[in-house]
Protein backbone atom coordinates (compact mmCIF):
# COMPACT_ATOMS: atom_id res chain seq x y z
CA UNK A 1 0.00 0.00 0.00
CA UNK A 2 1.33 3.47 -0.95
CA UNK A 3 2.12 5.64 2.06
CA UNK A 4 2.28 9.42 1.80
CA UNK A 5 5.74 10.38 3.12
CA UNK A 6 4.20 13.48 4.72
CA UNK A 7 1.71 11.43 6.73
CA UNK A 8 2.82 11.38 10.37
CA UNK A 9 3.61 7.98 11.84
CA UNK A 10 1.25 6.69 14.52
CA UNK A 11 2.52 7.41 18.03
CA UNK A 12 4.52 4.68 19.72
CA UNK A 13 2.71 2.93 22.56
CA UNK A 14 3.64 4.15 26.04
CA UNK A 15 2.80 0.96 27.93
CA UNK A 16 5.84 -1.24 28.48
CA UNK A 17 3.66 -4.29 27.75
CA UNK A 18 2.43 -2.95 24.41
CA UNK A 19 5.93 -1.76 23.51
CA UNK A 20 7.36 -5.21 24.23
CA UNK A 21 4.69 -6.79 22.01
CA UNK A 22 6.13 -4.70 19.18
CA UNK A 23 9.77 -5.42 20.16
CA UNK A 24 10.35 -1.78 21.10
CA UNK A 25 12.71 -0.75 23.94
CA UNK A 26 11.14 -0.69 27.41
CA UNK A 27 12.07 0.87 30.75
CA UNK A 28 11.71 -2.55 32.43
CA UNK A 29 10.57 -6.00 31.30
CA UNK A 30 6.77 -6.18 31.51
CA UNK A 31 5.25 -8.97 33.57
CA UNK A 32 1.77 -10.40 33.87
CA UNK A 33 0.46 -13.88 34.63
CA UNK A 34 -1.95 -16.19 32.94
CA UNK A 35 -4.78 -16.94 35.36
CA UNK A 36 -3.60 -14.01 37.49
CA UNK A 37 -7.15 -13.60 38.80
CA UNK A 38 -8.35 -16.73 40.52
CA UNK A 39 -8.56 -19.09 43.43
CA UNK A 40 -5.13 -18.36 44.89
CA UNK A 41 -6.32 -14.84 45.82
CA UNK A 42 -8.42 -14.31 48.96
CA UNK A 43 -10.30 -11.48 47.25
CA UNK A 44 -11.42 -13.82 44.50
CA UNK A 45 -12.40 -16.60 46.90
CA UNK A 46 -14.62 -14.13 48.74
CA UNK A 47 -16.50 -13.44 45.51
CA UNK A 48 -16.69 -17.13 44.61
CA UNK A 49 -18.33 -17.76 47.95
CA UNK A 50 -21.26 -15.71 46.61
CA UNK A 51 -21.26 -16.57 42.91
CA UNK A 52 -20.41 -19.47 40.62
CA UNK A 53 -17.94 -18.89 37.80
CA UNK A 54 -20.72 -18.58 35.25
CA UNK A 55 -22.59 -16.16 37.50
CA UNK A 56 -19.48 -13.97 37.79
CA UNK A 57 -18.99 -13.69 34.03
CA UNK A 58 -22.68 -12.96 33.53
CA UNK A 59 -22.37 -9.93 35.86
CA UNK A 60 -20.05 -7.41 34.17
CA UNK A 61 -19.51 -5.35 37.33
CA UNK A 62 -18.41 -8.46 39.24
CA UNK A 63 -16.24 -9.79 36.39
CA UNK A 64 -14.63 -6.36 36.11
CA UNK A 65 -13.84 -6.35 39.83
CA UNK A 66 -12.21 -9.78 39.53
CA UNK A 67 -10.21 -8.66 36.47
CA UNK A 68 -8.86 -5.68 38.41
CA UNK A 69 -7.99 -7.49 41.65
CA UNK A 70 -4.49 -8.64 40.58
CA UNK A 71 -3.70 -5.26 39.02
CA UNK A 72 -4.27 -3.61 42.40
CA UNK A 73 -2.65 -6.38 44.45
CA UNK A 74 0.38 -7.35 42.38
CA UNK A 75 1.54 -4.38 40.29
CA UNK A 76 1.42 -6.35 37.03
CA UNK A 77 1.88 -4.55 33.71
CA UNK A 78 -1.33 -5.77 32.08
CA UNK A 79 -4.80 -6.92 33.05
CA UNK A 80 -6.41 -9.92 31.39
CA UNK A 81 -10.15 -10.17 31.04
CA UNK A 82 -11.77 -12.55 33.54
CA UNK A 83 -13.81 -15.02 31.51
CA UNK A 84 -13.49 -18.62 30.30
CA UNK A 85 -12.44 -20.00 26.93
CA UNK A 86 -15.57 -22.16 26.73
CA UNK A 87 -18.12 -19.34 26.96
CA UNK A 88 -18.60 -19.00 23.16
CA UNK A 89 -19.74 -22.62 22.78
CA UNK A 90 -22.84 -22.13 24.97
CA UNK A 91 -24.77 -19.85 22.60
CA UNK A 92 -23.69 -22.15 19.77
CA UNK A 93 -25.83 -24.87 21.35
CA UNK A 94 -23.58 -26.85 23.68
CA UNK A 95 -24.67 -27.60 27.24
CA UNK A 96 -21.80 -26.58 29.50
CA UNK A 97 -21.54 -27.19 33.23
CA UNK A 98 -18.66 -26.52 35.59
CA UNK A 99 -19.02 -29.58 37.80
CA UNK A 100 -17.65 -29.38 41.33
CA UNK A 101 -14.23 -31.01 41.40
CA UNK A 102 -14.43 -32.11 37.76
CA UNK A 103 -13.98 -28.93 35.76
CA UNK A 104 -15.96 -28.26 32.58
CA UNK A 105 -18.44 -30.90 31.41
CA UNK A 106 -20.23 -30.70 28.05
CA UNK A 107 -23.34 -32.83 28.12
CA UNK A 108 -23.90 -32.99 24.34
CA UNK A 109 -20.41 -33.45 22.85
CA UNK A 110 -19.75 -33.26 19.12
CA UNK A 111 -19.28 -36.74 17.63
CA UNK A 112 -21.01 -36.71 14.23
CA UNK A 113 -21.77 -34.67 11.13
CA UNK A 114 -25.27 -34.06 12.50
CA UNK A 115 -23.80 -32.65 15.72
CA UNK A 116 -21.67 -30.22 13.73
CA UNK A 117 -24.61 -29.23 11.55
CA UNK A 118 -26.64 -28.39 14.65
CA UNK A 119 -23.99 -25.96 15.93
CA UNK A 120 -25.32 -22.44 15.63
CA UNK A 121 -23.40 -19.33 14.63
CA UNK A 122 -22.07 -17.03 17.32
CA UNK A 123 -23.20 -13.41 17.45
CA UNK A 124 -20.79 -11.89 20.00
CA UNK A 125 -22.81 -8.71 20.51
CA UNK A 126 -26.07 -10.53 21.16
CA UNK A 127 -24.75 -13.72 22.74
CA UNK A 128 -21.80 -12.46 24.79
CA UNK A 129 -22.68 -8.83 25.31
CA UNK A 130 -22.03 -9.19 29.05
CA UNK A 131 -18.39 -10.09 28.30
CA UNK A 132 -18.03 -7.08 26.04
CA UNK A 133 -19.55 -4.86 28.72
CA UNK A 134 -16.91 -6.17 31.15
CA UNK A 135 -14.25 -5.11 28.65
CA UNK A 136 -15.73 -1.61 28.53
CA UNK A 137 -15.98 -1.35 32.31
CA UNK A 138 -12.40 -2.49 32.85
CA UNK A 139 -11.05 -0.12 30.20
CA UNK A 140 -12.80 2.73 31.97
CA UNK A 141 -11.12 1.80 35.24
CA UNK A 142 -7.69 1.18 33.71
CA UNK A 143 -7.43 4.18 31.42
CA UNK A 144 -3.93 5.58 31.72
CA UNK A 145 -2.71 2.71 33.92
CA UNK A 146 -2.10 -0.67 32.27
CA UNK A 147 -3.50 -2.26 29.09
CA UNK A 148 -6.29 -4.83 28.99
CA UNK A 149 -5.77 -8.17 27.25
CA UNK A 150 -8.74 -10.01 25.80
CA UNK A 151 -8.61 -13.68 24.92
CA UNK A 152 -10.24 -16.74 23.40
CA UNK A 153 -9.56 -20.42 23.07
CA UNK A 154 -7.93 -21.56 19.83
CA UNK A 155 -9.78 -23.81 17.36
CA UNK A 156 -8.02 -27.04 18.38
CA UNK A 157 -8.32 -26.46 22.11
CA UNK A 158 -12.02 -25.60 21.86
CA UNK A 159 -12.58 -28.57 19.57
CA UNK A 160 -10.87 -30.90 22.02
CA UNK A 161 -13.30 -29.86 24.75
CA UNK A 162 -16.42 -30.08 22.64
CA UNK A 163 -15.49 -33.46 21.16
CA UNK A 164 -14.22 -35.05 24.38
CA UNK A 165 -17.04 -33.58 26.48
CA UNK A 166 -14.53 -32.03 28.87
CA UNK A 167 -10.85 -32.17 29.73
CA UNK A 168 -8.79 -35.13 28.52
CA UNK A 169 -5.39 -36.74 28.88
CA UNK A 170 -5.20 -38.68 25.63
CA UNK A 171 -7.73 -36.94 23.33
CA UNK A 172 -9.02 -40.26 22.04
CA UNK A 173 -12.34 -38.94 20.69
CA UNK A 174 -10.66 -35.85 19.25
CA UNK A 175 -7.96 -37.70 17.36
CA UNK A 176 -10.38 -40.43 16.30
CA UNK A 177 -12.55 -37.78 14.67
CA UNK A 178 -9.51 -36.19 12.97
CA UNK A 179 -8.21 -39.49 11.65
CA UNK A 180 -11.50 -41.32 11.02
CA UNK A 181 -13.75 -38.55 9.74
CA UNK A 182 -11.53 -35.68 8.60
CA UNK A 183 -14.36 -34.04 6.64
CA UNK A 184 -16.39 -33.69 9.86
CA UNK A 185 -13.32 -32.39 11.69
CA UNK A 186 -12.74 -29.70 9.08
CA UNK A 187 -16.42 -28.68 9.19
CA UNK A 188 -16.20 -28.33 12.98
CA UNK A 189 -12.96 -26.34 12.90
CA UNK A 190 -14.34 -24.02 10.25
CA UNK A 191 -17.34 -23.17 12.43
CA UNK A 192 -15.24 -22.72 15.56
CA UNK A 193 -12.66 -20.56 13.76
CA UNK A 194 -15.27 -18.10 12.54
CA UNK A 195 -16.82 -17.86 16.00
CA UNK A 196 -13.44 -17.32 17.67
CA UNK A 197 -12.35 -14.63 15.21
CA UNK A 198 -15.65 -12.78 15.53
CA UNK A 199 -15.47 -12.97 19.33
CA UNK A 200 -11.92 -11.63 19.51
CA UNK A 201 -12.69 -8.81 17.10
CA UNK A 202 -15.70 -7.88 19.21
CA UNK A 203 -13.44 -7.69 22.28
CA UNK A 204 -11.08 -5.40 20.38
CA UNK A 205 -13.98 -3.21 19.32
CA UNK A 206 -15.12 -3.05 22.96
CA UNK A 207 -11.68 -1.85 24.06
CA UNK A 208 -9.24 -4.76 24.45
CA UNK A 209 -5.76 -3.44 23.62
CA UNK A 210 -4.21 -6.85 22.93
CA UNK A 211 -5.56 -10.39 22.71
CA UNK A 212 -4.21 -13.84 23.45
CA UNK A 213 -5.23 -17.00 21.61
CA UNK A 214 -4.98 -19.91 24.03
CA UNK A 215 -4.11 -23.21 22.35
CA UNK A 216 -3.48 -24.81 25.70
CA UNK A 217 -3.74 -28.45 24.60
CA UNK A 218 -2.25 -28.33 21.11
CA UNK A 219 0.94 -29.96 22.41
CA UNK A 220 -0.96 -33.26 22.19
CA UNK A 221 -0.33 -33.19 18.43
CA UNK A 222 2.69 -34.04 16.34
CA UNK A 223 3.91 -31.51 13.74
CA UNK A 224 2.32 -33.38 10.83
CA UNK A 225 -1.14 -33.45 12.40
CA UNK A 226 -0.81 -29.82 13.47
CA UNK A 227 -0.01 -28.80 9.90
CA UNK A 228 -2.90 -30.73 8.40
CA UNK A 229 -5.67 -30.41 10.96
CA UNK A 230 -5.02 -27.24 12.98
CA UNK A 231 -2.65 -24.70 11.49
CA UNK A 232 -4.97 -23.46 8.70
CA UNK A 233 -7.69 -22.66 11.22
CA UNK A 234 -5.43 -20.98 13.76
CA UNK A 235 -4.03 -18.98 10.85
CA UNK A 236 -7.53 -17.82 9.85
CA UNK A 237 -8.24 -16.56 13.36
CA UNK A 238 -4.87 -14.92 13.88
CA UNK A 239 -4.86 -13.22 10.47
CA UNK A 240 -8.31 -11.75 11.07
CA UNK A 241 -7.40 -10.37 14.47
CA UNK A 242 -3.93 -9.12 13.51
CA UNK A 243 -5.59 -7.09 10.77
CA UNK A 244 -7.32 -5.08 13.53
CA UNK A 245 -3.93 -3.65 14.52
CA UNK A 246 -3.79 -4.80 18.14
CA UNK A 247 -0.96 -7.09 19.29
CA UNK A 248 -1.84 -10.79 19.25
CA UNK A 249 -0.24 -13.40 21.54
CA UNK A 250 -0.28 -16.99 20.29
CA UNK A 251 0.15 -19.40 23.18
CA UNK A 252 0.27 -23.16 23.68
CA UNK A 253 1.85 -25.72 25.99
CA UNK A 254 4.02 -28.68 25.07
CA UNK A 255 4.78 -26.92 21.80
CA UNK A 256 8.58 -27.26 21.44
CA UNK A 257 8.16 -29.23 18.18
CA UNK A 258 5.42 -26.91 16.91
CA UNK A 259 6.97 -23.47 17.46
CA UNK A 260 8.09 -22.74 13.87
CA UNK A 261 4.64 -23.66 12.56
CA UNK A 262 2.92 -21.65 15.27
CA UNK A 263 4.93 -18.63 14.18
CA UNK A 264 3.85 -19.24 10.58
CA UNK A 265 0.24 -19.46 11.75
CA UNK A 266 0.56 -15.97 13.19
CA UNK A 267 0.94 -13.76 16.22
CA UNK A 268 3.06 -10.77 17.18
CA UNK A 269 4.10 -12.64 20.33
CA UNK A 270 4.59 -16.39 20.73
CA UNK A 271 4.13 -17.88 24.19
CA UNK A 272 6.71 -20.37 25.43
CA UNK A 273 6.05 -22.90 28.16
CA UNK A 274 8.66 -23.93 30.74
CA UNK A 275 9.60 -27.19 28.99
CA UNK A 276 11.94 -25.40 26.57
CA UNK A 277 14.61 -22.87 27.60
CA UNK A 278 13.49 -19.42 26.58
CA UNK A 279 16.61 -18.70 24.54
CA UNK A 280 16.27 -21.97 22.61
CA UNK A 281 12.61 -21.29 21.93
CA UNK A 282 13.37 -17.77 20.74
CA UNK A 283 16.12 -19.06 18.47
CA UNK A 284 13.67 -21.53 16.91
CA UNK A 285 11.24 -18.70 16.28
CA UNK A 286 13.75 -16.16 15.00
CA UNK A 287 14.36 -12.60 16.11
CA UNK A 288 11.45 -11.04 14.25
CA UNK A 289 8.81 -12.04 16.80
CA UNK A 290 8.36 -11.25 20.49
CA UNK A 291 8.16 -14.03 23.07
CA UNK A 292 6.25 -14.47 26.31
CA UNK A 293 7.24 -16.68 29.22
CA UNK A 294 8.36 -18.89 30.62
CA UNK A 295 8.67 -19.55 34.38
CA UNK A 296 7.43 -22.94 35.60
CA UNK A 297 4.22 -22.23 37.59
CA UNK A 298 5.41 -24.59 40.33
CA UNK A 299 8.45 -22.34 40.87
CA UNK A 300 6.06 -20.00 42.67
CA UNK A 301 5.91 -22.52 45.52
CA UNK A 302 9.71 -22.46 46.01
CA UNK A 303 11.59 -20.65 48.81
CA UNK A 304 12.40 -17.05 47.88
CA UNK A 305 16.12 -17.63 47.09
CA UNK A 306 15.26 -20.52 44.77
CA UNK A 307 12.42 -18.57 43.17
CA UNK A 308 14.80 -15.68 42.54
CA UNK A 309 17.25 -18.04 40.81
CA UNK A 310 14.49 -19.30 38.52
CA UNK A 311 13.34 -15.77 37.67
CA UNK A 312 16.88 -14.61 36.98
CA UNK A 313 17.46 -17.69 34.83
CA UNK A 314 14.58 -16.75 32.55
CA UNK A 315 15.77 -13.15 32.36
CA UNK A 316 19.33 -14.26 31.53
CA UNK A 317 18.01 -16.39 28.68
CA UNK A 318 16.04 -13.39 27.39
CA UNK A 319 19.32 -11.48 27.38
CA UNK A 320 17.72 -8.06 27.59
CA UNK A 321 16.53 -8.28 23.97
CA UNK A 322 13.53 -6.13 23.06
CA UNK A 323 10.38 -8.20 22.81
CA UNK A 324 10.38 -10.24 26.01
CA UNK A 325 7.22 -10.35 28.15
CA UNK A 326 7.75 -12.15 31.44
CA UNK A 327 5.03 -14.67 32.29
CA UNK A 328 4.59 -18.24 33.43
CA UNK A 329 4.66 -21.20 31.09
CA UNK A 330 0.97 -21.71 31.91
CA UNK A 331 -1.52 -20.37 34.45
CA UNK A 332 -1.05 -19.72 38.16
CA UNK A 333 -1.95 -22.84 40.16
CA UNK A 334 -4.43 -23.02 43.00
CA UNK A 335 -2.89 -22.43 46.45
CA UNK A 336 0.05 -20.49 45.01
CA UNK A 337 1.31 -18.06 47.71
CA UNK A 338 0.21 -14.56 46.71
CA UNK A 339 3.33 -13.07 48.25
CA UNK A 340 5.47 -15.12 45.87
CA UNK A 341 3.54 -13.90 42.86
CA UNK A 342 3.98 -10.32 44.00
CA UNK A 343 7.68 -10.99 44.64
CA UNK A 344 8.19 -12.15 41.05
CA UNK A 345 6.75 -8.89 39.73
CA UNK A 346 9.18 -6.95 41.90
CA UNK A 347 12.12 -9.19 40.98
CA UNK A 348 11.52 -8.77 37.25
CA UNK A 349 11.14 -5.01 37.45
CA UNK A 350 14.14 -4.53 39.75
CA UNK A 351 16.39 -6.78 37.67
CA UNK A 352 15.54 -5.18 34.32
CA UNK A 353 14.89 -1.52 35.09
CA UNK A 354 16.76 0.86 32.78
CA UNK A 355 18.70 3.75 34.31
Amino acid sequence: MFMNPNTPSPPEPQSRFLRACQRLPVDATPVWFMRQAGRYMAEYRAIRARYSLLEIVQRPEVAAEVTLQPVHALGVDAAILFADILLPIVPMGLKLEFAQGEGPVIHNPIRSARDVALLGELDPQADLGHILETVRLVRGELEGKVPLIGFAGAPFTLASYVVEGGASRNYIYTKSLMYGAPEIWHQLLAKLSKAIADYLLAQVEAGAQAVQLFDSWVGALNPQDYARFVKPYSQQVLSAVMASGVPVIHFGTGTATLLPQMKEAGGNVIGLDWRIPLDEGWELLGGDVAVQGNLDPVSLFAPTPVLRQHVEGVLQQAGGRPGHIFNLGHGILQNTPVENVRAVVDMVHEKTVVG
